[in-house]
């Protein structure tokens, strides 16, 4: 089987930052597209933020500018670094990756989820 465990979430004040990695193990093979979706207490979830095999980028506008995604593919891991981080950024992070198994299958995971909570 394939697991991905979060960590990183926490709360903070406006203006502070928090990094979120997204650890994929268990029979990977290989890794295509990874991302960090969140969904707000009442709301739909969003991406924030996605990032190719080959490092091709895409954020959520609201976030542009103040996060910065990146993988680490030999432990298999995906970053989501917030900088001044505001109130609205408050949501449940969850990390999502298109994986490979060692079975040749391909199929799309998600994380447990954590919590992010941005006060004023």
């Amino acid at each position: 089987q394939v697991q991905l465990v979060e960590s990183g979430g926490g709360s903070v004040q406006a203006g502070g930052s928090l990094t979120l990695s997204c650890a994929a193990s268990g029979r990977v093979l290989n890794i295509n597209r990874m991302g960090w979706y969140r969904q707000a207490r009442g709301k739909q979830r969003e991406l924030v933020a996605s990032i190719t095999s080959a490092g091709n980028t895409q954020y959520a506008d609201s976030v542009k500018g103040r996060f910065t995604i990146s993988r680490d593919d030999v432990k298999s891991t995906v970053y989501l670094q917030m900088n001044s981080l505001k109130p609205a950024d408050t949501a449940v992070y969850s990390c999502n990756a298109d994986i490979i198994n060692t079975l040749g299958y391909r199929s799309d995971y998600w994380g447990q989820g954590t919590q992010v909570t941005v006060s004023s």
